[in-house]
Formats: structure tokens, C-alpha cells, sequence
């Protein structure tokens, strides 16, 4: 039964402790036992608080009983990616060169929300360090890996979340998106993630990697991701790029279907390859889209350059934040984010004004292009989940992480809200994902069409006796 309620989409908890039917010491009481029983292989939590998640829990079933519960995540089983401040905890960003030793008494926004209303706590998740590649693994921490097969990585830089998130260990996670970092290990791990329209989520304190970055809610169902939206895009005052907030519900009109909407489907956008298994898939995920009613047309805007933007945009802000440290704190830290930062360090002001005229020119023309088509389809990852400690696959002659994540972070650049839906599994057993991109603002419509792909091709998730069996 434990099994059963861990694996429970958080609208289906709230729904029983509503009816009375379950507890939330129960439901944390099953994600605890998951974490208990699989995480010594996964690595998806650093730090676990068993005695305060059941404390929570308990107060939670007592708001219930008496009708009265804080909001509409009481008492779920959440956890949250350990780069966002949390009031009584470390806030470690999978780093070495930050200390334990200091006051930790505040909350980033979209942490005070859910504390607001009720959610249960469960731990902070893993992430690289300073969330600055698309795997998941830190001088802190070690290897996360894959609950589908833990050979292999569960993407990143919010691999803890999704892993933990497929694993049954707790029913909604906070993670973060600079690059990909909520739909590559989305992609990777077969949950459902959303990157909204950069400033729907408030945030603070501001990435190191600028306007780029964005909190994003991972579910293992569409409804849960809409549920959890409506208390994450609650306003913050600390923001400085926050949307106004007009309290949509993103539940509302979640089931109208996509019957008459056009969609661009792009298999390459722009032309990069991609693994036949995964562009199978992704095809016969929009075959489903056009069973629904929509209409399909093979298109795409127009991003070249993207790559080089992106670049010089990321590799700026790695240098920005190392800033901040000395050089025997800089030489513990990952090899790689020092390459990055180096480079960064090697841009002048003209080159990272012209690749912020660039970025603009590339929003222009997704907007543009988002007069004619109502949404866009991609694979959300090129490639299955591959080698987990690898930042790119073992012999494949990439040499960073962008480089097999070209579907993902265009989107950053140009603010879209993006979701990674799963959409099957390849021979090997490890998931695909198909992304839908909506124009900006239009994170409700994105809901609604994965919604509607989830109603026609429910996912599955592992069997953790099977893939972590000695």
C-alpha cells in the first residue's frame, strides 16, 4: 500500500485528504520508506529531514480534520532543489566552497509559497555544482543517477528532482531551468516538466546565469505541474523581472483538448541530428497531437546562432559567479565549470552586448513566428540518457554539455514557456521526451496540449525492484 500511495499524483492525495481517506503522515510516511529503500543508489537527496517532514505532516492531518487546510498543497510530500534558499537549511549549490556554517533564515520565493500552503518538506535535492551542466553530479555529492537505469545520468542540473520524482520520493519538486535544466532531466527520467515564461516565477536571489534562469515545477502529472504553477507564481516583491500577477488558475480549461489548434512540429530545429529511437517516438507523439484534432505543420523558427548566443551568455555568467570565491576555493570545484568560467572570462563588454542584441533579434523572431502557429513541437533531448559522471556521452566527440542539448535552451533565450511530456521508451527502456513550446505568456495553453497528449498516452514509470536490483 505505501508503494501505491507513494507513487500518488499530488492531486489525487489532496483529493483523499479532503475525503478523509488518507493521511498526510501517511503519504510522507511512503515517500520517506522510498527514499529510505533507494536513494543509497540514486543520490537524488542531500540531505533528508525525516523528524520535521512528519512533524509537518502531522500538523497537516490535524488542518484537515478539522477542514481548514492552509492552501491547495497541504500536506504533500515535496522536495526542493538544493540551489534554492530554505529557512533552517543549507543552501549548498553542490559546492564545496560554500559554507554550512552560516544563518540560513530565508526562503527563496517559490519556497515560501508552498510553506505558506502547507506543502510537507522532504529534503533538498542533488544538482552540479552551481546548477552549471545539463547532468547532475558535484565534488559535493557525487554521481546521481538514473532510476530507469542507474548506468546512466538522470540529466540535469535538476537530476536529484526528476529522479527523485520517478522514484516515488515525494509527489511535487521545485528545480531550476537555465539551459534546460527542468525538461533535460524530465527528458531523461520520464516525468513532466514545465519552464514557464521567464518572470511567472518569482525568484531571488538571482541566478549567476542572469535572465536565463527560471524556477520551474516538476510533477509526475500535467494537473499537479498546473496546481503547483498557481502557488509558485504567487508574487514576491524581491524579484526585479517578476510578471504582474493576475492570479490565473492554471487548472482551469487544463481538459479543453487541442482540436483546431495549429502546431509547427520541428524534428531538428535547424537541422540537428538526432537518435532515430527518440525521433520515432517524438513523430509518433505528434501523430497523437493530430488524432486530437490539431493541425500539424512542419515548420520552425528561425534561431541560427543560437548556439554561439547561448555560449557566450552562459560562460559569462560562470565567470561572474566564481568571482565570488578565491583561488583555493575555485581549484576544489568541477573542472569543467573552471574551463567555462575561464572562457567567460576571456568575453569583453562588445561581445556580450552583441550577443545580447543577438538574443533579442532571436525573441523577435520567435514571436513572429508565434503569429501563425499556435505552438511548437520538438524532441525535447536528441539522445537518450547516457553515461551517468559523463558530462557528454563516452565517444561521441562533443566536449560540453550544450552541445546535446540543442532543443532546450533557445527557449531560455527567448523566454518561452517550454515543457518536456514523455512520450515512450526506446529498446532500451529509458524515456523520450516531446517538448511543447507556446509563445510567451501562453503557459496555459502549454498545459493544455500536454495535457491533452498525457489523456492519449499515459506514461509510465520504473520498476525500482527491476532497474536497481544488485
Amino acid at each position: 500500500m505505501n508503494d501505491d500511495i507513494a507513487l500518488m499524483t499530488a492531486t489525487q492525495l489532496v483529493k483523499l485528504y479532503r475525503a478523509g481517506e488518507l493521511s498526510p503522515v501517511d503519504a510522507t510516511q511512503a515517500a520517506l520508506d522510498r527514499i529510505q529503500r533507494y536513494d543509497g543508489k540514486l543520490n537524488a537527496f542531500n540531505l533528508v529531514a525525516a523528524e520535521s517532514a512528519l512533524a509537518a505532516a502531522a500538523e497537516s492531518e490535524e488542518r484537515w480534520r478539522l477542514g481548514a487546510p492552509r492552501g491547495p498543497l497541504d500536506g504533500v510530500p515535496t522536495s526542493i532543489k538544493d540551489v534554492l534558499l530554505t529557512k533552517g537549511w543549507p543552501t549548498l549549490r553542490g559546492s564545496k566552497a560554500v559554507s554550512r556554517d552560516q544563518a540560513w533564515e530565508e526562503d527563496a520565493p517559490s519556497v515560501a509559497r508552498l510553506r505558506e500552503h502547507g506543502a510537507v518538506f522532504l529534503g533538498k535535492t542533488t544538482t552540479p555544482e552551481f546548477g552549471w551542466k545539463g547532468i547532475t553530479d558535484s565534488p559535493l555529492d557525487g554521481i546521481t543517477r538514473n532510476p530507469w537505469n542507474p548506468a546512466t545520468t538522470p540529466g540535469g542540473s535538476s537530476g536529484g528532482a526528476s529522479a527523485a520524482l520517478a522514484a516515488g520520493m515525494g509527489a511535487l519538486a521545485l528545480g531550476s531551468d537555465a539551459g534546460g535544466s527542468v525538461r533535460i532531466p524530465a527528458g531523461f527520467t520520464g516525468v513532466f516538466a514545465l519552464k514557464a515564461t521567464f518572470g511567472r516565477v518569482p525568484a531571488w536571489p538571482l541566478s549567476p546565469f542572469g535572465t536565463l534562469a527560471n524556477i520551474g515545477p516538476m510533477t509526475r502529472s500535467v494537473a499537479d505541474t498546473a496546481l503547483l504553477l498557481n502557488v509558485m507564481s504567487e508574487p514576491d516583491p524581491r524579484d526585479p523581472y517578476g510578471l504582474p500577477y493576475h492570479g490565473t488558475d492554471y487548472t482551469n480549461g487544463l481538459g479543453d483538448g487541442i482540436a483546431g489548434l495549429k502546431i509547427a512540429y520541428s524534428p531538428t530545429l535547424g537541422g540537428h541530428e538526432v537518435d532515430p529511437e527518440i525521433a520515432d517516438l517524438v513523430a509518433g507523439a505528434v501523430q497523437v497531437l493530430a488524432g486530437l484534432g490539431a493541425e500539424i505543420v512542419e515548420a520552425e523558427p528561425d534561431f541560427t546562432g543560437a548556439d554561439e548566443v547561448f555560449r557566450i551568455h552562459w560562460y559569462a555568467g560562470a565567470a561572474k559567479l566564481l568571482q565570488r570565491f578565491d583561488a583555493a576555493a575555485i581549484a576544489g570545484m568541477d573542472p569543467g565549470l573552471q574551463e567555462v568560467a575561464e572562457e567567460g572570462r576571456s568575453y569583453g563588454l562588445l561581445d556580450y552586448m552583441g550577443a545580447v542584441a543577438r538574443r533579442e533579434a532571436l525573441t523577435a523572431a520567435a514571436n513572429r513566428f508565434h503569429e501563425d502557429y499556435d505552438l511548437l513541437v520538438t524532441p525535447c533531448l536528441p539522445i537518450p540518457a547516457f553515461e551517468a559522471g559523463e558530462e557528454v556521452p563516452l565517444g561521441s566527440g562533443m566536449t560540453r554539455w550544450p552541445e546535446w542539448t540543442p532543443f532546450t535552451y533557445p527557449f531560455n533565450l527567448t523566454m518561452q514557456p517550454a515543457a518536456s511530456v514523455p512520450c515512450g521508451l526506446t529498446a532500451a527502456g529509458l524515456p523520450a521526451g516531446l517538448q511543447i513550446v507556446g509563445p510567451r505568456f501562453a503557459d496555459g495553453l502549454v498545459l493544455r496540449a500536454a495535457r491533452a497528449y498525457e489523456q492519449a498516452a499515459p506514461w509510465p514509470f520504473p520498476d525500482l525492484e527491476e532497474t536497481l536490483k544488485d
